[in-house]
């Protein structure tokens, strides 16, 4: 009587692992200083053609990013805690609202690039929201703290 033996299982390829994620690590690295050097000068133009280079409008318009974008993140971070807490849609419903949150959070984390920022990029977005878009970073500020 001939008894079968299963398949010995394939050995785990750990070069190729290795392999993988330092490439992951790459990629990410090279996305950061891409972004880093076109996110702040991009933002501080958007915020210039939102400000008309009008002390009021900047302020305004900081204010409104400042505020929305705080105050619905904290709102949407709070529903996935709430949601997490239930059984049947734990974890899908509370990743979407996390996700949700980070996206529109981006306006302020992208003036935080420009203020606090130390490339040329993030100096370059100080000088255009100093000249074109006065009083948005300040309404961003006070639109945080009131959000």
């Amino acid at each position: 009587m001939t008894t079968a033996q299963a398949p010995a299982a394939p050995k785990p390829n750990w070069v190729r692992r290795i392999v993988l994620v330092l490439c992951g690590i790459a990629a990410v690295i090279v996305t950061y200083l891409i972004l880093a050097s076109f996110v702040p000068r991009w933002w501080a133009q958007r915020a210039a053609a939102l400000s008309d280079a009008s002390f009021a409008r900047g302020t305004a318009w900081g204010l409104f990013f400042g505020i929305v974008c705080t105050l619905v993140p904290l709102l949407l971070v709070l529903l996935a805690v709430l949601v997490f807490k239930r059984e049947k849609l734990r974890g899908w419903l509370a990743g979407i609202a996390v996700v949700v949150a980070l996206l529109v959070a981006l306006p302020n984390l992208m003036t935080l690039s420009v203020v606090l920022g130390t490339n040329s990029a993030a100096h370059a977005g100080e000088r255009v929201m100093d000249v074109e878009a006065p009083g948005f970073r300040a309404g961003s500020l006070w639109g945080a703290i009131i959000g």
